[in-house]
């Protein structure tokens, strides 16, 4: 295994665990490392140039995390998500967005918080992405509804969600498709109206479509 990532070296082990785990988070979410890819200590250690120690310790978050799983022999591998995980996953991810939605639509300052997200939208249109990294542009948008709530635990649930799906994601080959820049719009006009009833549809419509492309790409590979 190649892990193409730069060696950590010169600081101490508490960062080297955090920027290993970092590394390594990133990795798997990015399609790097694919579902399925048995974790071998050795070469992780010597690609992050860090000891089989602090690997250990990062390993061990990344399985709280659930982004790792170990099979029945005790070998580590990254989790590969069934098609029923990435619908249950896209439900719950369903209800934290149209939280967020409903929240902005409530905001006095919409004005700000549309136009930020606005932007948004434009970059994303006009960047010339691929793969993973468009995968990321778009999941991009949708941390920043949740973030723009100023709601902490909100944020957090949804990245620990968006981290599990990442990954599957971009092994579905199901990228963002044309019209997801159309379901962002929508999205973004119906806070600006302080419509939250049609900010929560045009956001679970949306979600639902994708979790129905991704399925749909599991169910072919």
């Amino acid at each position: 295994m190649s892990l193409d990532v730069p060696a950590l070296s010169g600081v101490d082990r508490q960062t080297l665990r955090e920027q290993s785990l970092h590394k390594l988070r990133e990795a798997i979410c990015g399609g790097q490392l694919a579902p399925g890819t048995r974790l071998i200590e050795t070469e992780l250690s010597d690609a992050l140039s860090v000891s089989r120690g602090t690997l250990r310790e990062a390993l061990r978050h990344l399985v709280q995390e659930g982004l790792i799983v170990a099979d029945e022999r005790g070998r580590l591998l990254v989790r590969v998500l069934s098609p029923a995980e990435v619908a249950d996953i896209f439900s719950v991810r369903g209800a934290l967005e149209s939280l967020a939605v409903e929240a902005l639509c409530a905001a006095p300052d919409r004005t700000g918080i549309v136009r930020q997200l606005r932007e948004t939208i434009d970059r994303l249109a006009t960047t010339d992405r691929a793969g993973s990294d468009l995968v990321a542009a778009d999941l991009a948008f949708h941390q920043q509804l949740c973030e723009l709530t100023g709601n902490g635990t909100l944020v957090h649930s949804w990245q620990h969600l968006s981290a599990l799906t990442r990954a599957t994601t971009v092994r579905s080959a199901s990228q963002p498709a044309p019209r997801d820049a159309d379901r962002h719009t929508l999205i973004v006009d119906a806070i600006e109206a302080g419509d939250a009833a049609r900010a929560r549809e045009a956001t679970s419509g949306h979600l639902r479509e994708t979790a129905e492309r991704i399925v749909s790409a599991l169910a072919e590979d």
